[in-house]
């Protein structure tokens, strides 16, 4: 049985706008390409034919990873957030103990994730770390070489 999944509004509305996406032009790039490399002759000599059908399954094997995820999907009631303590859907600031530097993160769902942009998925050691403490703790991450990072909340706001 699949769990449930949390997501927030922004992230929802992207998973389905990719899914449309993948499903209305996609799809129909892909099966014009197939169409197209039929007509080359031979199907099974032809490396046209076998590319589009390589991206004809790699697109349907992520239309059905999109549709998963939406159907576990629970999204974050965004006015129902609470600032007082770290929760999907918050930004949090927060200070590294050691090289004193100060970074805000998005704590989202793992279907939003994305590091690169500072959306920590609240299942990851950070992410997991950080919930359900307030402004002014400081919480221990475990990293793979050397000592846990200390970093301490510093503030929490809703956007």
């Amino acid at each position: 049985m699949a769990r449930e999944s949390l997501i927030t509004q922004e992230g929802l509305d992207r998973l389905r706008d990719e899914l449309n996406q993948l499903t209305t032009v996609k799809r129909r790039e892909v099966a014009a390409r197939i169409k197209e490399a039929r007509e080359f002759g031979d199907i099974m000599e032809n490396s046209e034919y076998d590319d589009a059908k390589n991206e004809q399954a790699l697109l349907e094997q992520r239309i059905a990873q999109l549709e998963e995820r939406l159907r576990r999907a629970t999204v974050v009631d965004e006015k129902q957030l609470n600032t007082d303590m770290v929760g999907v859907g918050v930004r949090v600031h927060v200070k590294d103990q050691k090289t004193d530097k100060s970074v805000k993160y998005k704590i989202v769902g793992s279907a939003e994730a994305n590091p690169s942009e500072n959306k920590l998925s609240n299942e990851s050691p950070v992410g997991k770390a950080l919930m359900g403490k307030k402004r002014g703790e400081t919480v221990s991450v475990p990293v793979p070489r050397g000592p846990a990072r200390k970093l301490k909340i510093t503030k929490i706001e809703a956007k």
